[in-house]
Formats: structure tokens, C-alpha cells, sequence
């Protein structure tokens, strides 16, 4: 059964890797100290709109920001496009986000934080949200969805699979948020007709 599995299936308008209802992911703050917001050579992609919301709360949030940041804003705004086109958040010393705040140890996104208390009312870019799966824009509407591996996730990993934890049962308010309550009905319909055909 393993040979004949999809690589796709079609949910919706959406294309969805087989690897979001197979493999298990769970975060492990603990473990990994938020090491995805100053990890990387770029900084996490973002919509027009989502660029109109961050500049509304930056206000808000500019105490929490480093000084390094608040000059990385000063100068070039909360987004730039990268070398590949993307709009994309702007960044401190080529890898850190200038939305990163450091607590206890830990890296946290200084716009969920304002968010999760009430101060302001856009939490983070979906795509830092919905991670780690990554959407691609395949055109006339469509967009695929893909499972991405980062060694810095590795103990998200390890504890997905110790909590049987499927990629896209962790990431169901995002993916909600994204696509919808209806469409995420539609995926765990699919994730549901998978298993019964002992393909996941």
C-alpha cells in the first residue's frame, strides 16, 4: 500500500501534501527556545494586507523591540522584498526578526504576544502561523501546501511523534484562520477516507 500512496490529494481549491496527514509534529518551546524566529537568511513571508496590520501595531509593540530592531525599522519599514521577490519581514543582522523578543530563555513573537494580551488585534503573518507547512501559489487561485523539514524542529518532531500528534490536527487554528472552518472539515474528511483506506 506504502508504493501506491499519493504525493497530493485535492482538497478543496487546495493541493495538499500527503506528508501533512503522515508525518507527526508538536512544538517543544522548551526544547528548542524559539530558535525559529533567528534562524535563517530571511524573514517570514507576508501579504500586502498583513503589512497594513503590522504597521498598525507596531506602535504597540515598539518598547519590546530591541534597539537594533527599532533601527532596522527606522531605516526600511517592517517588510523589504528579498532576493527571490517576497515580501517579506524585515530582519536584524541578516537572520533575526525584528518582531523577536527574548523572555525566560525563549524567543517569542512580540506581535502574538501583544495579541494573546489583548493589545492588539493581528497576532503573527500566517505563514510563521501555519509552519511548518508552507504555502505555494500555483496561479488561477489554487495553492499547494507543503511539509517542511528544519533541523531546528527536530524536537518538535521527536515530540509529535511521541504524542501521535499529525501535522494538520497541530496546525488547525491556523489552518482554519487561513482556509476556513468549512474547508478544515474538508481535510479532516480527507484525513478520515485516508486512514479507512490504510494509507496514513
Amino acid at each position: 500500500m506504502e508504493d501506491r500512496l499519493p504525493s497530493i490529494i485535492e482538497v478543496g481549491d487546495v493541493l495538499v501534501s500527503i506528508d501533512i496527514f503522515r508525518e507527526k509534529f508538536c512544538c517543544d518551546l522548551d526544547a528548542c527556545h524559539g530558535e525559529c524566529c533567528v534562524e535563517g537568511d530571511a524573514g517570514a513571508p507576508v501579504t500586502i494586507d498583513e503589512v497594513a496590520a503590522i504597521e498598525d501595531a507596531v506602535e504597540t509593540v515598539w518598547p519590546g523591540l530591541t534597539a537594533s530592531a527599532q533601527a532596522v525599522i527606522d531605516r526600511q519599514g517592517v517588510a523589504y522584498t528579498d532576493e527571490e521577490g517576497d515580501l517579506v519581514t524585515s530582519i536584524v543582522g541578516g537572520k533575526d526578526c525584528v518582531f523577536t523578543c527574548h523572555e525566560g530563555g525563549c524567543c517569542f513573537c512580540a506581535l502574538e504576544k501583544a495579541y494573546r494580551e489583548g493589545s492588539i488585534k493581528f497576532c503573527k503573518p500566517i505563514s510563521c502561523a501555519l509552519y511548518p507547512i508552507r504555502e505555494v501559489a500555483l496561479g488561477n487561485g489554487t495553492v499547494g501546501l507543503n511539509y517542511h523539514q528544519w533541523d531546528v524542529c527536530r524536537a518538535a518532531m521527536a515530540k509529535g511523534r511521541e504524542t501521535g500528534m499529525p501535522v494538520y490536527r497541530f496546525l488547525k487554528e491556523p489552518l482554519i484562520r487561513r482556509f476556513g472552518a468549512g474547508w478544515y472539515s474538508m481535510l479532516e474528511e480527507a484525513a478520515d477516507e485516508l486512514k479507512r483506506m490504510g494509507m496514513i
